[in-house]
């Protein structure tokens, strides 16, 4: 697999210089899942993002009850985590393998390296994190009007 290749497929590093890509290639893990296999739980301490090179993962959240639902389903070159990098708050849901995955992580500690060397590569990240949030929630907001 060529990590630049996948990052450049992946709205969270659209703009960016190539440099920049060949660093944040070289600051990111390979990473496997088998089907049904959890990437991370909900309510665990979040450090890092990922990006789906190829399969797809179920994002589940845990009701009250303990029943699970799954709320969506992300696919290459989707990414997940990055809210936790932003609030530093816990993750909000569960994700798990649909199918055997490869990924590409990304924690917050090698972000900040990123951060350190290019500050506008940085900051469009962010930025390209922010456009992706903000797309989601208006998915949200709509799904949650269709329910009324």
């Amino acid at each position: 697999m060529n990590k630049v290749d996948e990052l450049q497929k992946s709205r969270l590093f659209e703009g960016l210089l190539p440099e920049e890509i060949e660093m944040l290639a070289e600051l990111t893990q390979h990473k496997k899942f088998s089907q049904g296999e959890v990437v991370f739980e909900q309510g665990d301490v979040g450090d890092s993002l990922y990006l789906l090179v190829d399969g797809a993962v179920d994002v589940v959240q845990k009701r009250k009850d303990g029943s699970e639902h799954v709320i969506a389903v992300l696919q290459a070159p989707d990414f997940f985590g990055e809210m936790s990098l932003i609030d530093k708050e816990y993750r909000s849901a569960s994700i798990r393998a649909q199918s055997e995955t490869v990924m590409l992580c990304l924690t917050n500690e090698n972000l900040h390296s990123f951060a350190r060397v290019y500050k506008n590569g940085f900051t469009l990240v962010v930025i390209n994190i922010a456009r992706v949030l903000s797309t989601r929630l208006r998915e949200t907001n709509q799904k949650l009007l269709e329910k009324m």
